[in-house]
């Protein structure tokens, strides 16, 4: 097939993004497929190009990634030197080429990437791509309405509120919840602007470091306890993943920077808990609608109580990342896992 790996764009998560789109479509190709790998924001070429023989060229039209630095990208510095300066979320025969492509792989983490508005984009133009649709990827992106669907639909997770800029709640003590909190982005990713909150004074500068990347953020309970994820394909969970940081929490370094985090899978839990874990994975999909591949963050607290605190519509694929872990726990390789997401993302189709 001619596979358009679409990655990149302009969310805190670009540079995850591209170890992801890198990966898999190195692995793509080494399934035989013709594939490019694609920044959604800086495109290719100039406009109007001829396109002829695109996918013939893929490994030079590809762009090249680096690795992922420890710091979130400077994303104003990125905006800067697009060329053109376009107000345009899509580069350069963007569209094109994924119009020319039998399916995208959406390698996209973050804003536009996870919130829908690029699946709603693609439905229009008729483009077929991987993961879950427009409205079940907007659902699962704000934190503050998921978590709603969570409680309607009997899904354990921590009680919280949504705040917004123009109206928040600056006293801790309006917020109705107790110390310690946790603070963090509603529609962000990879821990980014998250805090963990023990005094009246660390909610105020936690408000204001989540208020540097949205207009609106969560206020939750603080669940003391272990970490795990679980991997949803196709309505069927994956092993469980129990992720045991170093030093601190599951941030954006301790995700990405190897060596940071201790993974363990299949976790290490009684078996009962880790079906009824895996359940709960298979329910929270079911609750969103997320219809092709997805991934859920646990936490268990010290009496064996477990949350569900997010769903991630399009789970990162890189060297760190947990899906790839949980799928070779039962005998699938990154190369079978990539291939099995295009095969569930078709059968929409």
């Amino acid at each position: 097939m001619n596979i358009v790996v679409l990655a990149g764009g302009l969310s805190p998560e670009r540079d995850v993004s591209f170890m992801t789109g890198k990966n898999v479509a190195e692995a793509l190709r080494r399934n035989g497929h013709q594939v490019i790998l694609l920044d959604v924001f800086m495109g290719y070429g100039e406009e109007e190009q001829d396109l002829t023989g695109v996918f013939e060229r893929s490994c030079e039209v590809s762009v090249s990634v680096s690795g992922i630095s420890e710091k979130a990208p400077d994303l104003a510095a990125v905006k800067k030197s697009r060329k053109g300066q376009s107000d345009c979320f899509f580069g350069p025969n963007v569209i094109a080429m994924c119009r020319m492509a039998d399916i995208v792989f959406l390698a996209l983490h973050g804003e536009n990437g996870e919130n829908g508005k690029v699946q709603a984009a693609f439905d229009l133009y008729g483009i077929k791509y991987t993961g879950t649709g427009h409205l079940s990827s907007a659902l699962a992106m704000d934190k503050g309405i998921s978590k709603r669907l969570f409680a309607a639909n009997g899904i354990p997770t921590p009680a919280g509120i949504s705040v917004k800029k123009d109206n928040c709640q600056w006293n801790f003590k309006d917020t109705g919840l107790t110390l310690p909190c946790v603070v963090k982005p509603c529609c962000g990713g990879s821990s980014i602007g998250v805090s963990i909150v023990r005094t009246e004074e660390e909610y105020q500068n936690a408000l204001e470091e989540a208020f540097r990347w949205e207009q609106e953020v969560v206020v939750e309970d603080y669940v003391k306890g272990r970490e795990f994820s679980i991997a949803v394909i196709d309505f069927a969970a994956l092993p469980v993943i129990e992720i045991a940081p170093l030093e601190g929490f599951y941030d954006y370094k301790n995700k990405y920077a190897a060596g940071s985090t201790v993974e363990t899978c299949p976790a290490d839990l009684p078996q009962d808990i880790a079906v009824r874990m895996q359940r709960c994975a298979e329910d929270v999909a079911k609750a969103l609608g997320l219809d092709t591949y997805s991934r859920m963050d646990f936490l268990l607290d010290e009496e064996n109580h477990f949350y569900c605190l997010e769903a991630n519509t399009l789970p990162g694929m890189t060297a760190t990342s947990l899906i790839p872990q949980e799928a070779q726990a039962v005998g699938i390789s990154f190369e079978q896992l990539c291939e099995k997401i295009i095969e569930v993302s078709l059968a929409k189709y």
